[in-house]
């Protein structure tokens, strides 16, 4: 798997479309930095426990729940690229107010706004892949997306754990600095990736571009799609909200040991996915979604019986091999269920298999962390993965058979390549 020929594979993809994964590498690494130690921080520096905690994440998630919405909206009327940019300075700005705020009241009112600005560039970031990439070579771009995001997860956790043990506020401060660089970056290399649209698209109203997301939430197999993925990221938002307090507290594991832990993740991920993206695209992709989620339902049931460090490592792993399946498949589902037109609403609601689960799962750890049996999180967990798995084995009895989710013919690879 490690013997592939790097130099024929960058080939087979445009040059853009390389530009933008060298950019998502940098701006990966200061959000890695930073995003896993947030609860820590949280409960750390407001002497609040997981459930305050998880209130704050949750409206974080809430309000970005619309501001994906509203962003999936603007990205179809006006484009990817100018979004994309607002959304990686506010992000700065933002950033470098929440390592600054020393009232835990404030977070509230600030995570609303932050939330809501912060997330509308996120349905850009989707529709510019599918742009940019033809339809045979989306999977396998979209895995790239996944190794180059995940060698930031080495870099980032692992930097970050031993900075969060000496100052929390260099963590806001290095990821805002980053953030700005990226959108210079941006600005400067990448181009808009919009297709053009027929003439009645372009003088639609703004007003009706939002009229459109009816049309998304009527369809009602994608609608069933995405409430298996919302049950599936209640159990997967736990790697990144709860775990490493659970780790801490049940199990005395300091924050460089849960760094450790996504490095590991990391790790599997850059020296495999590729590979295991390209052996998969072929595949049926709804049955593809089960099985990630049948290993995401091990892995993380496996965090309430294990107690030795060594066994918390392979039930990352585990976990990882479910995300190598799920990431890159689902993306690419959501695009086939999107007409060209309309990515980025399709994309805006996809958004909410992230934002409900973030508004939803927090606080309810919370309670099960400070109130229950800890170990009972991973229980449930286990339980809403298998449901999840159900339902995608039962989406591909209904629709798998349909042409716009079946393998798509390779072309030439130079004419790949030259298509940027």
């Amino acid at each position: 798997m490690l013997n592939m020929n790097f130099s024929k594979i960058a080939r087979e993809f445009p040059r853009k479309f390389w530009i933008v994964v060298g950019v998502s590498f940098i701006d990966h690494v200061g959000g890695t930095m930073l995003f896993p130690f947030f609860s820590l921080y949280i409960t750390q520096k407001f002497n609040v426990g997981m459930t305050e905690a998880g209130i704050v994440l949750g409206i974080f998630a809430l309000s970005g729940l619309f501001g994906q919405m509203i962003g999936g909206a603007l990205t179809d009327k006006f484009g990817r690229r100018n979004l994309i940019i607002f959304g990686l300075i506010f992000s700065a700005l933002s950033t470098l107010t929440l390592g600054l705020v020393k009232d835990f009241s404030v977070l509230i009112p600030l995570a609303v706004v932050i939330g809501l600005l912060s997330d509308m560039a996120g349905p850009a970031h989707g529709a510019m892949i599918a742009d940019i990439l033809p339809e045979q070579k989306r999977q396998e771009g979209f895995g790239i997306l996944r190794v180059v995001g995940n060698m930031a997860w080495i870099i980032g956790p692992t930097i970050g754990g031993f900075v969060a043990a000496k100052s929390f506020l260099a963590l806001f401060i290095i990821d805002a600095i980053i953030s700005c660089f990226v959108a210079l970056l941006f600005f400067l290399f990448i181009s808009e990736t919009k297709p053009e649209t027929h003439e009645e698209h372009k003088q639609e109203s703004l007003f009706k571009t939002f009229l459109g997301y009816g049309k998304v939430v009527t369809n009602k197999a994608f609608m069933a799609f995405l409430v298996a993925l919302i049950l599936m990221g209640l159990v997967y938002q736990q790697m990144y909200n709860s775990l490493s307090v659970y780790l801490r507290d049940v199990h005395n594991i300091d924050p460089s040991g849960y760094g450790f832990l996504l490095t590991a993740s990391a790790i599997v991920v850059i020296l495999f996915q590729f590979s295991v993206t390209r052996y998969i695209k072929n595949k049926a992709p709804f049955v593809i979604m089960a099985v990630g989620t049948l290993f995401y339902m091990v892995g993380f049931s496996m965090f309430g019986f294990v107690t030795a460090y060594w066994l918390f490592v392979a039930a990352i792993i585990v976990v990882t091999m479910g995300e190598m399946l799920v990431v890159p498949t689902s993306q690419v589902l959501v695009a086939g269920f999107a007409p060209e037109d309309m990515r980025g609403r399709y994309m805006g609601v996809f958004g909410m298999t992230w934002s409900i689960p973030g508004v939803i799962a927090p606080y309810l750890a919370g309670v099960i962390l400070d109130n229950l049996d800890p170990n009972l999180l991973w229980y449930i967990g286990g339980i809403l993965c298998a449901v999840a798995a159900f339902g995608f084995f039962g989406l591909h009895a209904a629709i798998g058979k349909q042409k716009r989710f079946q393998a798509v013919e390779e072309e030439p690879a130079v004419a790949v390549a030259e298509s940027a």
